[in-house]
């Protein structure tokens, strides 16, 4: 485990088995000004975490020791923090099993280290969002056909069942309980829920809407083709 400070306040942990690979990431990210800490294994992360308490985590999936999903679930159980996923399967299944233990996005490699820092960048702005919109004047508690949201206390109940949402998931949720029964087109949920310019990501909003969609239900979210997405409100 090693550990290196830049400039500014935000922590990234990188957890990266591949020694050239870690490095990379570790290089960047300093010179764009972030403190870094370095792990390459399952129990070294998850030790480094709890040690380091970093802002955020970029984190391998393939790992020695335990893998990725595994310290996700960890990590999550300790603090909820952002969790960038580094992948180098493309598989759909893979995706979803990841931002359901509670990774915010991912990229696939090979990826740029340009898009890495473009992906954290938009993680944070995130973080940044949701404690504004938990301080605002947004009602308490938004509610449509027996899905209730409760945005100051990040909560959601379908049917008076409790459901547990990573922190996208709930942001992306609130998006949509914006204007309940009107379609958000991509670019705007890109925008808005993860602070990106352009609709350069929608294969990572399609994946989000899937695993929110097994959580409260298929038929609570709509889709319109080549447009966006609509939050049902009817019966």
């Amino acid at each position: 485990m090693t550990e290196g400070r830049g400039d500014g306040a935000v922590t990234v942990l990188v957890v990266e088995d591949e020694p050239m690979i870690n490095q990379a990431v570790t290089d960047r990210l300093r010179a764009e000004g972030f403190a870094t800490v370095q792990a390459h294994d399952g129990p070294g992360a998850v030790a480094a975490f709890e040690e380091h308490q970093p802002d955020l985590v970029v984190l391998d999936v393939m790992l020695p020791g335990f893998d990725g999903l595994e310290v996700c679930r960890r990590i999550q159980a300790l603090r909820p923090v952002p969790v960038l996923m580094l992948t180098a399967r493309d598989d759909e299944t893979d995706l979803l099993v990841g931002l359901g233990v509670g990774a915010d996005d991912y990229v696939t490699k090979p990826f740029s280290m340009r898009e890495v820092v473009a992906r954290v960048r938009a993680l944070l702005r995130r973080v940044e969002r949701a404690e504004a919109l938990a301080a605002s004047d947004v009602p308490a508690h938004l509610d449509a056909a027996g899905l209730v949201i409760d945005v100051r206390t990040r909560r959601v109940a379908v049917a008076g069942e409790v459901v547990h949402l990573t922190p996208l998931e709930f942001d992306l949720l609130c998006a949509l309980a914006t204007e309940p029964g009107t379609v958000r087109t991509r670019e705007v949920l890109m925008r808005e829920v993860w602070g990106w310019g352009d609709a350069s990501g929608t294969r990572t909003l399609d994946s989000h809407v899937k695993a929110l969609r097994a959580k409260i239900g298929p038929d609570r979210v709509r889709t319109v083709h080549g447009v966006g997405y609509a939050l049902e409100v009817g019966p």
